[in-house]
């Protein structure tokens, strides 16, 4: 005697019916759930590692100030906010090309940026580092 059929579609997904015992389970062309490789959680960590986040506060004045994003200064800020993770800093102020940005190190956040013009007016507090990138 054979046993029950199983409806596929009442099976959560990630799980397979057991097959009776000497056969092997028809797949029926479709994925069992079952993946190999990294999951997507994983993939996007290593997307975002590494990768500066600007709060909203820090592309205000970027914006106001016409302060310069090219792709070799993201990249040097990025290096330096690392430099500093690997120092044990948790606030840093990372200067490149004469802009001052202060970074939540722990929290991978820039959050302000400061160009020469002003710098003279600011002051920085609660910073642990500085870096020179």
């Amino acid at each position: 005697m054979t046993g029950p059929a199983h409806n596929p579609a009442l099976v959560p997904p990630g799980l397979a019916p057991a097959a009776p015992a000497g056969t092997t389970p028809a797949s029926g062309g479709r994925a069992t759930g079952q993946t190999s490789g990294p999951s997507f959680q994983e993939i996007f960590r290593q997307q975002q590692a590494g990768k500066l986040q600007f709060s909203q506060h820090a592309l205000q004045r970027i914006e106001r100030r016409g302060i310069d994003l090219s792709d070799g200064t993201l990249q040097r800020l990025e290096t330096g906010a690392a430099r500093a993770a690997s120092k044990g800093s948790r606030d840093s102020v990372v200067f490149v090309d004469g802009t001052a940005f202060v970074v939540s190190v722990r929290n991978k956040t820039v959050i302000t940026a400061v160009d020469q013009e002003h710098m003279r007016e600011h002051v920085f507090t609660n910073i642990d580092s500085a870096v020179i990138a």
